[in-house]
C-alpha cells in the first residue's frame, strides 16, 4: 500500500497537504489522533500506529489536541519510541462546547470531521429543541449536518416526525433509519466515501453505537437496550475514538452529552435559525423588539403560521445562552492574559535582581 493511499484511508485531504512546505514533507510525516487519553495520544500514519505522550509541555506548545487532529512528527525520530511533535495542522472543522459543570472554558469534542450525523431517537426521547442545539454546534464547526432519526421500528409517527424536522430547514438532509436494519442504514453510505470522516452526535441512548456497528460491519461498540419506564436508551459509549470503516471512511462515535451549552457559536446559531434572521431584516424598524411593534415581520409570521412560537422562543433562549457563555469565557481569557503578563514581569524582575546581586 502506498503512503498516499494509507494517509487517504485516515482522512488525509488536499486541505492538509497544502499546509506543508516541501522541506516539511521531507523532514516530517503526518499522523492522525485516533484516541485521546489523559496523558497519551493514540495516533496512526504512514509508519503505523503508535502512542505519544500528551504532557503539559505538549499542551503548552501546541494547544489543546482532540480526536481527529493531524500532527506533524519529526521523520528523523521515526525509530524512537517517542517521536517529536513539530506542530498541529490547521483544522478543517472543529466541534466544541462550553465545558460541562462549573468550569469556565471551551471543551473540544472532535476535529476534521466532514459530516456529522446528528442521531435522534424517534421514540419518546424525540426533541426538536435538542436537534436545533446540535445543528448550531455542527454549523459552527464547518462540517455538514445530517439528521438521522433512529429507532423507526419503535415509532408509529416516524413520517410525521421526519416532516417536523424537515420543516426546520428545507435544505437539511434528514434520514430515517432502524439501526437493526442494515438496509435502512445503507442510506448513509453517500456520506461515508473513502477518505471522508463522519461523526455520530446525539444524546445517550439515541442509537449511535448501534448505527456505528452497522456502518463498521461488526460489533465494535457496546449497545444498550431501551428502558421500559421512560423509553430512553442506556449510555454505552464512554470514549471518543476514530475507527476505520470497510469502505475507506473513518467514523467517530461520541459519548452522549448530558450538557451541551453553546458558546462562541454566533454564526452556527444564525445559520440554524436563518429563517428568523431573515424575517428580522424585514421588520419596519431596525431596533424592533419583535413583540408588539408595528411592521414586525416576525410577529406577522407567527400570526399566519409560517413561524412556530416554539422555534422563536428556543432561538431567543439559545441566543441568550450563547451571548452569556461567550462573554463569561472572554472575561476569563482576559484575566488569564493579565495573570500571564504579571507572571512574566515577576520572572523578569527576579532575573534582574539576580544579576545585580
Amino acid at each position: 500500500m502506498t503512503t498516499q493511499t494509507s494517509l487517504t484511508s485516515l482522512g488525509w485531504q488536499a486541505f492538509f497537504q497544502q499546509q506543508l512546505s516541501l522541506d516539511e514533507w521531507q523532514q516530517c510525516y503526518p499522523v492522525r489522533v485516533l484516541e485521546q487519553h489523559k496523558t497519551l495520544l493514540d495516533v496512526s500514519g504512514e509508519q503505523g500506529a503508535m502512542r505519544l505522550p500528551y504532557t503539559p509541555a505538549v499542551l503548552s506548545q501546541l494547544g489543546a489536541i482532540c480526536v481527529g487532529d493531524w500532527l506533524l512528527l519529526n521523520r528523523s525520530d521515526v525509530s524512537m519510541q517517542q517521536p517529536t511533535i513539530i506542530r498541529r495542522l490547521e483544522r478543517l472543522s472543529c466541534f466544541q462546547r462550553r465545558a460541562a459543570g462549573s468550569k469556565v472554558g471551551m471543551q473540544l469534542i472532535a476535529a476534521n470531521v466532514d459530516t456529522a450525523f446528528i442521531v435522534c431517537s424517534l421514540n419518546d426521547d424525540f426533541n426538536l429543541n435538542r436537534i436545533e442545539r446540535y445543528l448550531s454546534i455542527v454549523h459552527e464547526s464547518g462540517a455538514e449536518a445530517v439528521v438521522v432519526l433512529s429507532k423507526a421500528d419503535l415509532c408509529e409517527q416516524a413520517d410525521e416526525r421526519q416532516q417536523q424536522v424537515q420543516r426546520l430547514d428545507p435544505m437539511l438532509a434528514v434520514v430515517t433509519v432502524s439501526g437493526l436494519n442494515s438496509d435502512s442504514v445503507q442510506q448513509l453510505t453517500p456520506w461515508c466515501r473513502s477518505g471522508k470522516t463522519v461523526a455520530l452526535l446525539g444524546s445517550s441512548g439515541a442509537g449511535k453505537s448501534t448505527l456505528s456497528n452497522q456502518l463498521l460491519g461488526q460489533e465494535v461498540q457496546a449497545t444498550g437496550t431501551i428502558r421500559e419506564d421512560d423509553s430512553k436508551g442506556r449510555h454505552t459509549t464512554t470514549k471518543r475514538s476514530l475507527l476505520a470503516m470497510p469502505g475507506g471512511a473513518m467514523i467517530l462515535d461520541t459519548p452522549g452529552m448530558r450538557e451541551l451549552q453553546l458558546a462562541d457559536c454566533a454564526d452556527g446559531l444564525a445559520q440554524t435559525f436563518a429563517d428568523i434572521e431573515q424575517l428580522a431584516q424585514q421588520c419596519r424598524f431596525i431596533d424592533c423588539g419583535h413583540t408588539n411593534e408595528p411592521g414586525c415581520a416576525i410577529q406577522m409570521a407567527l400570526k399566519n403560521g409560517t413561524l412556530e412560537e416554539r422555534r422563536l422562543h428556543h432561538y431567543a433562549k439559545l441566543q441568550r445562552e450563547q451571548q452569556f457563555n461567550s462573554a463569561t469565557i472572554a472575561q476569563r481569557r482576559a484575566g488569564e492574559r493579565e495573570i500571564g503578563k504579571l507572571h512574566k514581569r515577576i520572572q523578569g524582575e527576579r532575573k534582574r535582581q539576580k544579576k545585580l546581586s
